[in-house]
C-alpha cells in the first residue's frame, strides 16, 4: 500500500500542520480523527488495514488529518467564543489549504467527509455547510450539537452562544436552512450515519435524522448494538459503509 507523510506550517492556523495519504487513485476520504486523536490515529487503530482491499485495488485515497480540538472545542483555558474562532480557523484550513492539495493530487470527482465520534462531528460539520465540494459523508459515533450536556460529556461552550457556533451545529443551522441551492447540494449528498445503541449521542442521532427527513434529505442511520464506540467496532464499519 502506498503511504506518504505530508506537512507544512500551515499560515491560517500559525502552526506546522502533518497528515498522512494511503493509496494511490479512486475516491478521496477525508478522515478526521476523534477528540484526542492525531493523523496517525486511523492507522493506529487499524482501520486502514481494514480498508487495504479498496485502497490497493484503487477505489479510494484516505488523507488522514491531524486535530487541534485541544486548541479549540477542549481548550478550557480560552474563552468559549475563542475556541469555536479557533475551529473556524482549523475550517479555514482544511477548505484552503488540504482541499486544494487533495485536487492537485487526484482528479477523482469523489470526496468522501469521514470521521469518528468528535471527527464525525467534523465531517458532518464541513459537508453539510459546503455540500458542493463532496459526493458523500460517513459518520461513526458522531456528536452533532457540542452544545448538549450527555452523561460526562458537558457543552463545550459552558453556556456561551452565538451566531459561530449556532452556524457550526449542525442540528441548529440546518432546522432553519432555506437557501435552495445548499439544500439542493445536501440532497445530492450520499450520507452514512452509524451509531450505537447504547451510545450517549443516539438520540442525537436521531435528532440529526429527523432533522434531514424534514429537509427531503435521503440518508441512512444505521444502529449497532452495544455502545460501538471504539476502534473494533470502527474496523468493521469501515469496509461497509466507506
Amino acid at each position: 500500500m502506498k503511504r506518504e507523510y505530508h506537512h507544512w506550517f500551515s499560515p491560517r492556523l500559525e502552526r506546522d500542520m502533518e497528515f498522512l495519504v494511503f493509496g494511490h487513485a479512486g475516491a478521496k476520504v477525508l478522515v478526521f480523527p476523534t477528540r484526542d486523536g492525531r493523523f496517525y490515529e486511523y492507522e493506529n487503530l487499524r482501520i486502514v488495514d481494514s480498508l487495504a482491499d479498496k485502497i490497493n485495488a484503487g477505489h479510494m485515497q484516505l488523507y488522514c488529518l491531524d486535530s487541534i480540538d485541544h486548541e479549540s472545542f477542549y481548550c478550557f483555558w480560552c474563552q468559549p467564543g475563542d475556541r469555536i474562532k479557533r475551529h473556524m480557523q482549523f475550517e479555514d484550513y482544511v477548505l484552503n489549504e488540504i482541499l486544494p492539495f487533495i485536487a492537485l493530487k487526484n482528479p477523482h470527482p469523489c470526496l468522501i467527509s469521514h470521521g469518528c465520534s468528535l471527527g464525525a462531528y467534523h465531517a458532518a460539520n464541513i459537508a453539510f455547510r459546503h455540500p458542493h465540494l463532496f459526493k458523500k459523508l460517513v459518520a461513526f459515533s458522531g456528536r452533532f450539537d457540542l452544545t448538549l450536556e450527555v452523561e460526562c460529556f458537558k457543552d463545550l461552550f459552558e453556556g456561551h452562544y452565538n451566531d459561530d457556533i449556532y452556524f457550526h451545529t449542525p442540528t441548529h443551522f440546518l432546522p432553519n436552512l432555506t437557501c435552495e441551492s445548499q439544500l439542493a447540494a445536501i440532497r445530492a449528498l450520499d450520507i452514512t450515519l452509524v451509531i450505537g445503541r447504547a451510545d450517549p449521542f443516539l438520540q442525537n442521532n436521531h435528532d440529526l435524522s429527523h432533522i434531514l427527513t424534514q429537509k427531503q434529505v435521503p440518508h441512512r442511520l444505521y444502529e449497532w448494538d452495544g455502545r460501538a464506540h471504539q476502534g473494533h467496532s470502527w474496523r468493521r464499519m469501515a469496509p461497509l459503509y466507506l
